[in-house]
């Protein structure tokens, strides 16, 4: 079975207080977007998976895809036989688009599929957050606003079927515990939850992404990118998650021409 785990950007996102287990309650709006890996997993005398594409660090067994296989294993012994996995990688990791979540949900939905487990998108979900906080919005991949610690959704009322995005990869590591660690949180400054009765063009002046303060501090070639983004048209631009990649929405049919350094990936789409 062949399938072709999506990315997402976030629309606003802000930290709104430090929980007792260690993590943060956030508030965002997640919107999936249309740069995939891809995905084959097929039944095989012993289990493996094969990567290629955009280098992935780390130990193959730490993978999210090998993790979600090992979950229902567990869990479904006499369902879940072994299986060979192909996971081409294109979205840039550790980038703030949720690459690495897309991938264990897309594996989750294609065990369930492969295996005739007819697990249930609540279910799945609930094994998603299993394996990290993003997750779960992959198995819904529709607009969605995240609370929690980013698993608490509720639906809102957004398209963007009339828009374009360009996103921009620059070749920069951002650390999410450190960036979290640089974060004072505080109640969130706009309602995302109220996002469909805001023109796009006054995004810029209502919604904000926390993180983007203290990384533009550290890496300042990033909110260069954002201005640039700004001046080719956008009519909102922002970091994804704690970056450290960039968009900005265009209305469709405006191509930006962005005079772009080496060292950073473009992505020019409709939403």
């Amino acid at each position: 079975m062949v399938c072709f785990p999506n990315c997402k950007i976030n629309i606003g996102l802000y930290i709104t207080s430090k929980r007792p287990d260690g993590y943060h309650n956030l508030e965002t709006l997640f919107v999936p977007v249309p740069l995939t890996d891809i995905l084959e997993v097929v039944r095989a005398p012993e289990t493996s998976l094969t990567l290629t594409g955009i280098p992935v660090q780390g130990n193959a067994t730490d993978n999210l895809v090998m993790r979600a296989f090992q979950l229902l294993q567990q869990d479904y012994p006499n369902e879940v036989g072994p299986a060979a996995t192909y996971l081409h990688k294109v979205i840039p990791s550790g980038a703030g688009l949720g690459g690495g979540s897309s991938d264990g949900a897309f594996m989750l939905q294609t065990l369930s599929s492969l295996f005739h487990l007819e697990l249930t998108q609540e279910q799945l979900a609930a094994y998603g957050l299993r394996l990290g906080s993003d997750c779960p919005f992959f198995i819904y991949n529709r607009p969605i606003f995240a609370s929690g610690r980013g698993e608490v959704f509720e639906d809102v009322a957004l398209s963007l079927s009339g828009y374009a995005i360009q996103l921009l990869c620059p070749h920069v590591h951002v650390s999410t515990s450190e960036a979290f660690k640089m974060i004072r949180p505080q109640p969130a400054a706009y309602n995302l939850r109220e996002i469909a009765a805001l023109p796009i063009e006054n995004w810029k002046d209502h919604i904000a992404n926390n993180f983007e303060g203290p990384v533009f501090a550290r890496h300042p070639q990033l909110a260069g990118f954002k201005d640039m983004l700004y001046a080719s048209g956008a009519l909102y631009a922002s970091m994804s998650g704690s970056g450290s990649a960039l968009y900005g929405i265009y209305r469709k049919g405006h191509r930006p021409e962005l005079l772009l350094p080496t060292g950073v990936d473009s992505y020019y789409m409709d939403i």
